[in-house]
């Protein structure tokens, strides 16, 4: 056995793609080692990967030197083909060669399909040199990346970065690969991105008491960032003027955050303090450390000192005034300018807002109109221009700015909440029908469009835009339901069944990804309608509270049972009536059945209506010795016309009066 290093050298790549690129590299090699017979399975876990911004490395201490020889025995044609009169025929000839012996090298065997001619053959094993020298640079050169590009003049190779270097080790004889993070340390580069991540939080902590009763503001992808920006980090503080305090948080720490990569800085109450923190990547003293602190704080100023000037010119054109300015801003060439945009998303949020109401919601409706006016307006603003990612708030904070009520405002603010899986939705019920009215806007023009998702290819990010009509509906107290989102977008009807098929996707990976619902419970629930998402979920969890009782399973079992004979009458044209007649009931496990399920239906049907889900599937699953007694005495598919009807009448009934909560067939039960 003998250790194996692997690192490949480039230059700096983008933080965002390391982390990705270091695990697929790590089950790129052990996938290689394991498939070559110089690995075990078992001792996948003990190899290990390190990434830098100019490295990638996998680790491996024990690989075979050698692999293993193989022995293998391959059936070839029978020994009547292959040999006539004891002579080998073309067929033996053929079957020899393609093994690599001689026709006289070959074996007859007995089996239970009479006697064949076998070939015998050993395949010595190649070196570890020899495999890895031969494999892994397939494996390297087919890491995916985001973005890539061709390094090599006159080459087909595309890679994230220019190849510097490939390190690739294997024993001891130059030096133990399994050195590497120690020598590396020694060249003041931390290899390891857990302890360089633990590094950077330990070294945040540690400035930010410099400052009393300061923290820093907590920042995991931040902090993610940083350390794939870094190869052996450290931390300084910085100050500026207080009286940069003055402009909004948002705009502070974005251009700390996102422009410079700084973590800020916050007072016991968690108010925003004149400093930052720095996280280097060179280790400092205290003369080096004064001068880049001068450095990085200057930047700031200007950084801050742009924004004030935008934040004060912006502001003499009242949002107001800029409605109009919308009209030289293209959303999409075929659905025009954010004007018109502005026009329809104001026609479906009126038209949400008017069946909301009508189902007892309160709701400021003309807050909406005006918030649906003004939502866009921010987008002819230079702040907007120059931090494009506080579209939407920094309208919001000139609504406020400028005597616009906190409603309106409030609304234009969270209009893109939630941008991502992460973000809670708008605060409001107001903002809640601003961000519907404007995600349906978006989706509904581009499927009339033709330009709807396909594949993994979503360049208008329609996807993200149902996730957040979904959630906006599945968590908020609007009273909407899916269809009310279609009609107030008003879709031709080709579009619109198209829209149904995308939401019903989007739905069921809500309950999937959001809410943690397992496959069978998220196709149960949406069979039995998923128009009102809300009651959806609520539905989904009453399935999963109570599907690990055994009389539920059973009972969900028999509805699959149920189900497929009903769907093999049909099939076979046999009518399945509407109503049961008592007197064709011969059976008294049928007769029971009746009277049980015509019980339970009335009770689960009031249980249903009080959305009380989980107490009805336990009166359902009461069910279960009554549906027992019927399948074991009855014969359903009588030979008897009118009584094989009326027994199918009654799954029929049954199915149906205990479906409304969710398809019980599409639950998996063991076996």
């Amino acid at each position: 056995m003998a250790e194996f290093l692997l690192e490949i050298g480039l230059e700096e790549v983008p933080a965002r793609m390391i982390a990705g690129a270091q695990a697929e590299l790590l089950r790129r090699v052990t996938s290689v080692l394991c498939a070559q017979n110089l690995m075990a399975a078992t001792d996948v876990t003990l190899a290990k990967s390190y990434s830098t911004p100019r490295r990638l490395a996998v680790y491996v201490p024990n690989i075979s030197e050698r692999q293993p020889d193989s022995f293998a025995k391959l059936l070839g044609p029978s020994a009547k083909i292959a040999f006539k009169d004891g002579q080998p025929t073309a067929a033996a000839e053929a079957f020899a060669r393609k093994n690599g012996l001689a026709v006289s090298e070959l074996k007859i065997e007995s089996t239970d399909k009479g006697d064949y001619v076998v070939a015998e053959t050993e395949t010595k094993g190649r070196s570890a040199a020899e495999v890895i020298a031969s494999e892994l640079p397939k494996e390297i050169g087919a890491i995916y990346w985001a973005k890539s590009m061709y390094w090599r003049p006159g080459k087909p190779e595309r890679f994230v970065r220019p190849v510097l270097w490939i390190a690739c080790l294997l024993g001891d004889e130059i030096v133990p690969p399994g050195s590497y993070v120690a020598q590396l340390s020694k060249a003041y580069v931390c290899a390891d991105v857990e302890v360089r991540r633990q590094r950077i939080r330990k070294a945040l902590d540690h400035v930010t008491r410099k400052v009393a009763g300061a923290r820093w503001r907590e920042d995991e992808a931040l902090v993610d960032a940083v350390t794939h920006l870094t190869e052996w980090p450290d931390v300084l503080l910085g100050n500026f003027e207080p009286e940069y305090l003055a402009l909004p948080e948002e705009v502070l720490v974005t251009v700390m955050r996102d422009h410079q990569k700084y973590f800020a800085v916050e007072d016991a109450a968690g108010k925003l303090a004149p400093h930052f923190l720095a996280v280097l990547n060179i280790e400092t003293d205290a003369k080096s450390e004064a001068i880049i602190r001068q450095g990085n704080e200057r930047v700031l100023r200007a950084r801050f000192n742009d924004a004030r000037f935008f934040w004060e010119f912006d502001q003499r054109v009242p949002l107001v005034e800029r409605v109009k300015l919308l009209e030289n801003v293209t959303f999409q060439k075929d659905l025009g300018s954010y004007a018109k945009k502005s026009e329809r998303v104001a026609g479906i949020a009126k038209r949400l807002a008017t069946f909301a109401v009508a189902r007892g919601a309160a709701l400021n409706e003309t807050a909406i109109a005006e918030a649906a006016l003004l939502a866009k307006t921010d987008l002819t603003t230079e702040l907007v221009k120059e931090f494009t990612e506080l579209q939407g708030q920094i309208g919001g904070l000139y609504a406020a700015s400028q005597g616009i009520s906190s409603t309106v405002a409030d609304a234009v603010y969270d209009q893109y909440l939630p941008a991502s899986a992460s973000d809670p939705i708008p605060r409001s019920a107001e903002g809640s029908v601003l961000g519907l009215a404007d995600r349906m806007d978006t989706v509904a023009g581009m499927f009339r469009l033709g330009m709807e998702p396909t594949g993994s290819k979503d360049p208008f990010a329609l996807r993200r835009a149902a996730n957040a009509i979904v959630r906006i509906l599945a968590e908020s107290s609007l009273p909407l339901l899916l269809s009310d989102i279609l009609n107030a977008a008003a879709p031709p009807l080709e579009v619109e069944e198209r829209l149904m098929a995308f939401f019903g996707e989007r739905i069921e990976f809500y309950l999937r990804e959001a809410r943690g619902q397992g496959y069978d419970v998220a196709k149960a629930v949406m069979a039995a309608g998923s128009n009102d998402v809300r009651d959806l979920v609520a539905r989904a969890e009453a399935v999963s509270s109570v599907r690990g009782s055994q009389d539920f399973l059973a009972v969900s079992a028999a509805f699959k049972r149920m189900k497929n004979i009903l769907d093999q009458a049909r099939a076979k044209g046999d009518d399945l009536l509407a109503v049961v007649d008592p007197d064709l009931l011969l059976d008294a496990s049928e007769k029971m059945l009746a009277v049980t399920a015509g019980a339970a239906a009335t009770a689960v049907e009031e249980l249903q209506r009080e959305r009380r889900y989980e107490e009805a599937l336990r009166v359902i699953a009461t069910l279960r010795p009554a549906i027992d007694d019927f399948f074991e005495r009855v014969m359903v598919m009588a030979p008897e016309v009118d009584i094989r009807a009326n027994r199918l009448a009654l799954l029929k009934r049954v199915l149906g009066d205990f479906s409304k909560i969710a398809d019980f067939s599409e639950i998996v039960v063991a076996g």
